[in-house]
């Protein structure tokens, strides 16, 4: 009587181990793609959220935005939004990302806008988190993802950086 072996040689173990590796690849970068879109979906829709509250701050206070803040919303913008849900701010949807509100009235011509910052207030390079989509690629640390409320707005006030505009006409693809 002859005993037949059962079970699988190794050529096979490895082929099948491959092609799991393989589809386990291609679904972690699907997955990773499908991330940084909710990120962005979800900064647009908080961005136009506050964009919103600041135009009623505005009807209600003298046609005057409030003050310049770092890495914060603005102090009395809470009512203004919807329900007063406020507890999550000044985090924004990225990892390690907040909100910043820039009052720019100093210059030429003035700027408001609603930014999210990826580094911390006078941190370096190394302490920054910023996204990994493909327009973020050459951000640095004043870098900023931003939707501009009125003037000529840009990622950072003092310098030529790298930004991606939410709401403007001329933007890098997502």
């Amino acid at each position: 009587m002859e005993q037949t072996q059962k079970g699988f040689t190794l050529i096979e173990l490895l082929v099948v181990l491959s092609i799991i590796g393989m589809l386990a690849s291609i679904v972690l970068v699907s997955v990773n793609e499908a991330r940084d879109k909710a990120y962005l979906g979800r900064a647009k829709q908080e961005l136009y959220t506050i964009w919103t509250a600041l135009e009623l701050y505005q009807s209600e206070h003298n046609g005057q935005y409030p003050d310049d803040v770092d890495r914060n919303i603005p102090p009395g913008l809470g009512p203004y939004i919807a329900g007063g849900n406020v507890h999550s701010w000044p985090n924004a949807p990225w990892p390690g990302s907040v909100y910043d509100w820039d009052n720019w009235s100093d210059l030429p011509t003035p700027v408001d806008q609603i930014s999210i910052r990826f580094c911390p207030l006078g941190g370096d390079l190394s302490d920054c988190q910023f996204p990994k989509a493909a327009w973020a690629q050459n951000f640095q640390v004043n870098s900023a993802v931003y939707w501009c409320v009125s003037g000529p707005c840009t990622a950072h006030r003092d310098e030529n950086v790298p930004g991606y505009c939410v709401n403007c006409a001329v933007q890098p693809d997502p």
